[in-house]
């Protein structure tokens, strides 16, 4: 109904934005300075964002220095594959990026999120046109409940409606509240942490058997996190698991 009210009466609408905009002002989603749109960076903030849209890791998505090939994988990736059969971020988990992605998880910056579901789209071109379905990375009940919202979901919710993709939030269930990643010492101990804390609730499995499942976070540290989702998907049946994240962590080669 919105989009033939704009069609019908864009003058009305443009002004109503115009004057809405006159009252709360858009500000940059990082430094909070006026922009021209809401969700959006000034030019400043843009340019120290270090967007990840060159060579990378055919299998975890890991930036290479340079083009080695579409199919070639890192040296991770060769040593130890990963469940998930590949991986995309839209940015560098860096001092510039963690600012608005921190203010959504702990400051309840939900205003970020339609911009940040744009991104996702623009880098995962490709994994969301394979998907059938769209799963976030769950929270055990007890740290919802804490947190009252899964960022994870509200950003495959978000992304699920700009691309008309079937959404399942209740998928994959926490079965056990682990210590949170950030405390773990090592990409061993991240793994041993999370390994069997995940399960495919029973009446959704039917929604994932023999379907393309992509699974949205918002941070890509070691997969530690992502693996273990993908392995329960996958013994659940998915055909098959890929991840977009908004961020991840680029240890060197």
């Amino acid at each position: 109904m919105t989009a033939i009210f704009d069609k019908l009466a864009p003058l009305p609408h443009r002004a109503a934005r115009a004057a809405l905009d006159l009252l709360f002002p858009p500000l940059c989603m990082m430094c909070r300075k006026q922009v021209g749109e809401p969700g959006s960076l000034c030019a400043d903030c843009w340019q120290n964002i270090s967007f990840l849209d060159g060579p990378a890791c055919s299998s975890c998505g890991l930036p290479f220095e340079f083009d080695a090939g579409e199919d070639t994988r890192c040296a991770t990736c060769l040593a130890d594959a990963p469940a998930f059969d590949r991986a995309r971020s839209v940015m560098r988990y860096d001092e510039f990026s963690k600012g608005p992605i921190l203010a959504l998880k702990r400051a309840d910056r939900h205003d970020v999120v339609p911009a940040f579901a744009r991104w996702l789209e623009r880098a995962g071109r490709d994994l969301i046109s394979d998907a059938d379905v769209i799963v976030p990375v769950p929270l055990h009940p007890l740290r919802l409940w804490m947190r009252r919202f899964n960022q994870s979901a509200l950003l495959a919710r978000a992304l699920a409606r700009r691309t008309q993709k079937l959404y399942e939030p209740l998928a994959l269930l926490r079965t056990r509240s682990t210590p949170s990643q950030g405390e773990m010492p090592s990409a061993k101990a991240r793994r041993k942490n999370v390994r069997g804390a995940f399960r495919v609730s029973a009446n959704r499995e039917p929604v994932v058997k023999g379907r393309n499942v992509l699974l949205v976070d918002d941070v890509l540290t070691t997969g530690a996190t992502v693996d273990a989702c993908a392995r329960a998907l996958k013994r659940a049946g998915a055909a098959k698991v890929a991840v977009l994240t908004l961020a991840r962590v680029c240890r060197p080669l």
